[in-house]
């Protein structure tokens, strides 16, 4: 199955995350939507101190290594541009290391979603020679990861 329905992504719940709520439906660009469906709940993490927020981002991406793994062998296609809860917990660790303001959000969509498309090394090399939930998740960590530690740079000079 390469094109999921809305059946197959509404009726089970792994499938309804991994699909970021149906932001990973979308026609055109699912993991930008992704990205924008995982900034409201950016809301109720925010106010967290660091190390819960830490705690929350870690959970989802342990959960989401089992979510991913489970979708992308339902479809039976590694790593579907729909799937998408890889884009929630990687945009969420770039929103660790902004302001929380307007401009740090929309900073952090824009330079996490360029290095989760661009993928400069070692992100790429992670996206093709890392397999499974593990590999589905890991390559947007390290995309949050370096879009984060930029902007931080960026903001500390601002």
């Amino acid at each position: 199955m390469s094109k999921p329905s809305i059946n197959f992504v509404f009726s089970n719940p792994i499938h309804f995350l991994a699909f970021g709520f149906g932001s990973g439906l979308s026609p055109k660009a699912p993991g930008t939507f992704g990205t924008i469906a995982a900034l409201p709940l950016w809301l109720f993490i925010a106010p967290l101190n660091l190390y819960l927020q830490l705690l929350v981002i870690a959970a989802a991406f342990l959960l989401g290594i089992y979510i991913c793994d489970k979708t992308s062998e339902d479809l039976k296609v590694h790593d579907h541009g729909g799937i998408v809860w890889d884009e929630f917990v990687g945009v969420w660790v770039t929103l660790v290391f902004v302001p929380s303001t307007w401009v740090g959000v929309f900073a952090a969509f824009l330079v996490f979603r360029f290095f989760d498309i661009v993928k400069p090394w070692p992100i790429k090399w992670l996206d093709k020679h890392v397999h499974g939930g593990f590999g589905i998740m890991v390559d947007d960590l390290i995309a949050g990861l370096f879009a984060g530690v930029l902007l931080f740079a960026v903001f500390s000079y601002i």
